[in-house]
């Protein structure tokens, strides 16, 4: 299948379908393991610490912010990861990737990082100093995806992401009835979104160049790193071009857009 702008479609319908029930899907081989490693060496100066002595890895997280280098931008310009936006968001609907970040570079510690708790990444609202009154409402304003973008080979030992599957689909359900202002991130967090604990935990593994995209309520955790070496991790948005709608005459919902009306039954 091609779609009008002529790119080809990355995504099978078995894997838009896994997208809108499970919240993500895994793109493997999304940039090379050299714009990675191009990455990571742009990074390593910056964290702090020798690369060569694990002595001065002395904390157990370093974040890092937003880059336009580059290798940076490469990572989300490849054509695979530009079908599978059109694919979720709709040809159109998303703004190409200006940036790359911001960054988590989890060292190997058996220290509390102190960032393990379960969330969703907030869309709107960020002139709040706290970032606890940062919000969300049931259209996602301000966030088409969420994005994990792999730097470095993550296995199971070295702090993959937590996905809840499924969770988006009640964060939906949570945020309708607070229309178009929504929830702050302490109101959808203070009961540690217990009403997704039911769902089947996946880790963001995969060799460094794989992506996960997500959707945009799909509720995630940070874990300790108890593997031998660094883990380099963005999270970067993917921006939308114009906001999700709910109601569409010509009924063309995105994947996104679809996972929200059928979380409400719509």
């Amino acid at each position: 299948m091609s779609f009008g702008n002529g790119r080809a479609e990355a995504l099978s319908d078995a894997q838009v379908e896994q997208f809108v029930e499970d919240g993500f899907v895994r793109i493997d081989e999304a940039f090379s393991t050299d714009v990675a490693r191009r990455v990571r060496d742009a990074l390593w100066p910056l964290t702090g610490c020798d690369r060569d002595d694990p002595a001065t890895w002395a904390q157990p997280v370093v974040r890092l912010g937003m880059f336009t280098q580059g290798p940076f931008v490469e990572a989300a310009r490849g054509e695979r990861l530009q079908s599978a936006f059109d694919s979720l968001v709709g040809p159109g609907r998303w703004l190409p990737c200006g940036a790359m970040g911001s960054f988590a570079v989890r060292f190997p510690s058996a220290a509390d990082p102190g960032d393990l708790g379960w969330h969703i990444d907030v869309s709107f609202d960020y002139e709040q100093p706290d970032f606890l009154r940062w919000r969300a409402n049931v259209r996602s304003k301000g966030r088409a995806l969420l994005m994990l973008f792999l730097f470095s080979d993550v296995g199971e030992s070295d702090a993959p992401t937590r996905i809840r599957a499924g969770s988006h689909l009640e964060i939906a359900r949570r945020l309708a009835p607070a229309g178009e202002e929504g929830l702050t991130l302490g109101e959808l967090a203070a009961d540690g979104f217990l009403e997704t604990a039911y769902c089947r935990e996946v880790p963001a593994t995969g060799p460094a160049g794989t992506v996960y995209l997500c959707h945009p309520f799909l509720v995630h955790a940070a874990q300790s790193h108890r593997g031998t070496q660094p883990r380099f991790l963005a999270q970067p948005p993917l921006l939308p071009a114009e906001p999700l709608r709910l109601e569409r005459p010509d009924g063309a919902y995105s994947p996104v857009e679809t996972a929200i009306r059928r979380a409400l039954a719509l």
